[in-house]
């Protein structure tokens, strides 16, 4: 099972109201007494592993804390880990390898306190830092913002509590310019009203590279590194720390000259395959009218090494990153660096992608009809193949408009029990979904056992049908085989 929210956890559990925990506090760093301590603020799909990957630290033994918000979103996470169940399930067998070491070392703690952070030698910085998004009627990005006040209260816990020479290192990725322009005067400010020394304090940033998934661990462990600091000294604390916990032997520690620096590596990063999909979309729609494969197309391309990552159509972009991260940029080109320039190729990028589920929605009408009353069944709704994650998933848009349109709805996922954003159900058994009656299905997700032969066998027995790939699971052999029974679209193969 790929990386996912472990529903066996998450339950309702009775919020503390007195944010004091400093009895299990104390108790933890008596038994890890001489230890180094680490704390990692966040404890989602980045910091929850990261933790882990601290616990299980190459080069040193650390008390490691994790450390998130007591409210009914949050604080099953942290009850989950005291009481030896991890808040995430995955297929990385290193994820349940790792927590259990740690369980068994005994130096992984949650909490809700913030007195944590007047304990730790290094506090990593993992929250969620969002971007608020205007679409227009056709899904286009009409406008948006970035919120900084929850990142600043986050920040400021830190600067209220830490000591004077903590490292900061922070991995959220922000707008270019947040750790000089944001994190670092306020904890400057803070310190000066706890009449500590600001010259001590190091601060950090390297942005992490996480990829849910079988790799999980290895995506923190055995990733290339960028990183910096505010000065030559933060930047030596920085390297320091990340060497005791990334395997060098395996992949490179890159240091740039400013925390702005690697800021904009990030989003810069993430710009350019956003970017990448975005293109991809643009032409599957003229590929479509041409009546061309597109992937066969792409294929021939990809032979060269320069075009190699060339991408292929699909329903769109999800998860965390490609859906905000290249606003980030422009937003912080406007507000931190006083420009009058937004940065349009990028949000013309984020706008096209939005707008994704509706060119499939709208190729659906053309090739299908009607989807009222009709029985649809998605196969995936998380945004990834072969992960468990929903997060602005472009499957939900598309599940939305076939719902509005009078579809009648069965979802499945193989790795998603409960989908959290549409209080919805999930079937886990693909067999048992394809015995029903159907008159759509609908490849919303490249998960690897719908392109299995059990699968595809299964299909093809079923009643005729209409089949709609919309991430381009189904190879020429399967089209081929599926089409003599049922009808086949595929986006951006406009051949058939």
């Amino acid at each position: 099972m790929a990386i996912s929210i472990n529903a066996l956890t998450q339950v309702e559990y009775e919020i503390p109201t007195n944010l004091d925990d400093s009895a299990s506090i104390d108790s933890f760093l008596l038994r890890n007494a001489g230890k180094k301590v680490v704390v990692v603020q966040g404890l989602g799909f980045v910091g929850a592993v990261m933790s882990l990957v601290c616990a299980n630290a190459i080069d040193s033994e650390y008390a490691v804390i994790g450390v998130d918000l007591a409210n009914k979103d949050t604080f099953w996470k942290i009850k989950s880990i005291n009481e030896g169940q991890f808040p995430l399930v995955a297929d990385d067998p290193k994820i349940s390898e790792f927590f259990n070491r740690a369980r068994e070392k005994d130096n992984l703690l949650a909490t809700y306190d913030p007195i944590v952070y007047s304990y730790a030698d290094v506090i990593i910085v993992d929250i969620n830092l969002d971007v608020e998004k205007k679409s227009q009627k056709d899904d286009s990005l009409e406008s948006f913002d970035v919120d900084l006040s929850q990142f600043e209260s986050a920040i400021k816990s830190i600067g209220v509590n830490c000591k004077e020479d903590a490292l900061i290192l922070v991995e959220t990725t922000v707008p270019p310019g947040t750790c000089e322009k944001v994190v670092s005067p306020i904890i400057e400010s803070q310190l000066k009203i706890r009449g500590l020394d600001v010259d001590k304090f190091r601060l950090g940033h390297s942005y992490e590279r996480v990829m849910p998934g079988p790799e999980y661990i290895n995506s923190i462990r055995e990733f290339p590194r960028v990183y910096s600091g505010n000065n030559l000294e933060s930047a030596d604390a920085t390297e320091s720390f990340l060497r005791t916990i990334i395997d060098v032997s395996k992949c490179e520690l890159t240091r740039l000259e400013h925390t702005t620096a690697t800021e904009m590596a990030k989003v810069l990063e993430n710009s350019y395959r956003a970017m990448n999909i975005a293109f991809a979309v643009e032409w599957s729609r003229y590929a479509e009218e041409a009546k061309v494969d597109l992937y066969e197309i792409i294929d021939a391309i990809r032979v060269r090494k320069t075009h190699s990552n060339l991408m292929y159509p699909n329903i769109g972009v999800g998860g965390y990153c490609l859906t905000k991260d290249p606003l980030l940029a422009s937003w912080s080109r406007i507000n931190f660096f006083n420009s009058s320039s937004q940065l349009d190729m990028s949000i013309n990028s984020v706008s096209n992608n939005d707008m994704m589920p509706s060119f499939a929605f709208d190729r659906l009408s053309e090739v299908f009809g009607s989807v009222r009353n009709k029985k649809v069944t998605f196969l995936g709704v998380s945004y990834r193949g072969d992960v468990g994650d929903t997060r602005y998933t472009p499957v939900e848009k598309l599940v939305t408009k076939i719902q509005k349109a009078g579809g009648l709805l069965e979802l499945h996922d193989p790795f998603v029990v409960f989908w959290e954003e549409l209080d919805e159900k999930v079937e886990n058994n693909i067999y048992s979904v394809l015995q029903n009656a159907i008159d759509l299905v609908i490849f919303s997700t490249a998960h690897s056992i719908y392109r299995s032969s059990e699968v595809i066998e299964q299909i093809y027995a079923m009643k005729p049908m209409f089949i709609f790939d919309t991430v381009g699971v189904l190879n020429k052999e399967q089209i081929t085989l599926l089409s003599k029974k049922h009808s086949v679209s595929v986006l951006g193969r406009g051949d058939l």
